[in-house]
């Protein structure tokens, strides 16, 4: 089911909202931010909706509302559902006119059934495609621009059956998955996430599941990060707002056991998403 706040209303449905000659069409200023409602639950759901606020100022963009109507259209979503749903819920910021640089934008809101993945491993591999310069994109927004460099790194893993890709940034240090965040335990038993160096988004779900391992005595070190690491790392996990936190059970031909650090990463983030309830 997919439900969406457009222009005032609610509808059911693919609800249509741009036009051939709107600015987020043809040239590309559309940005957009994931949240999620577990069962009512909906951790960090402020911080998503400034970070669609933070998104579209990047790219030059204004949002029609503010972030406390933004929350509570949320909330008013996640309602329309049942208790038990699992939600993704996606805010959409997009340019309507504007010649190259866009000068009006629009807002839709959508929210849709996505259960919550199982907590299961994945398998990933080395992707020949790499993250861009600050410099050359817009890297310090969730802009939908960024995302065929994301779909081309998973097409590249998918034929060589693998689920996801480890993606370097411009010098050649590991900067994210394809499409979450990546932590390792190093093999003197180090907990370990790429330095944010502005070439990836630090996620959100990132940030919190630092703070919940600190207050449970688990150091995570911020650095930066040669792939080989990966090949003897004793775990690998991502954190993002789709899964949370999912482990990475093969790397390349590396194989792992689920592991301790995610087990308790991924029991730490329900726990907190508990307080959370909407």
């Amino acid at each position: 089911m997919y439900t969406t706040w457009f222009k005032g209303q609610w509808s059911d449905g693919n609800t249509p909202l741009i036009g051939a000659m709107d600015h987020g069409v043809w040239l590309a200023s559309t940005v957009f931010d994931g949240a999620r409602s577990i069962h009512r639950m909906a951790p960090d759901l402020r911080a998503h909706c400034q970070r669609t606020f933070d998104s579209a100022e990047r790219v030059g963009l204004g949002v029609p509302l503010t972030v406390d109507d933004m929350v509570e259209l949320c909330i008013q979503g996640i309602r329309r559902f049942p208790e038990d749903a699992d939600l993704y819920i996606r805010p959409l910021v997009f340019g309507t006119e504007g010649l190259l640089v866009p000068t009006s934008s629009d807002f839709a809101l959508t929210l849709f059934d996505a259960p919550l993945p199982p907590f299961a491993g994945f398998s990933a591999m080395l992707s020949s495609r790499r993250r861009p310069s600050p410099l050359a994109a817009t890297t310090d927004a969730k802009a939908s621009a960024l995302y065929p460099n994301v779909a081309r790194a998973l097409r590249e893993a998918k034929s060589a059956g693998f689920d996801n890709a480890v993606i370097l940034d411009p010098d050649g240090h590991v900067a994210e998955f394809a499409t979450a965040n990546l932590f390792f335990v190093a093999a003197d038993g180090t907990v370990v996430t790429p330095a944010a160096n502005g070439t990836f988004l630090a996620g959100i779900t990132r940030a919190r599941v630092i703070d919940l391992l600190a207050e449970d005595g688990v150091a995570v070190r911020q650095r930066t990060v040669d792939p080989v690491e990966l090949e003897s790392a004793r775990e690998i996990f991502n954190t993002g707002n789709y899964g949370k936190v999912m482990p990475c059970t093969r790397y390349g031909t590396h194989e792992m056991p689920i592991g301790p650090v995610a087990t308790r990463a991924r029991e730490l983030y329900l726990k907190f998403a508990e307080r959370c309830r909407v």
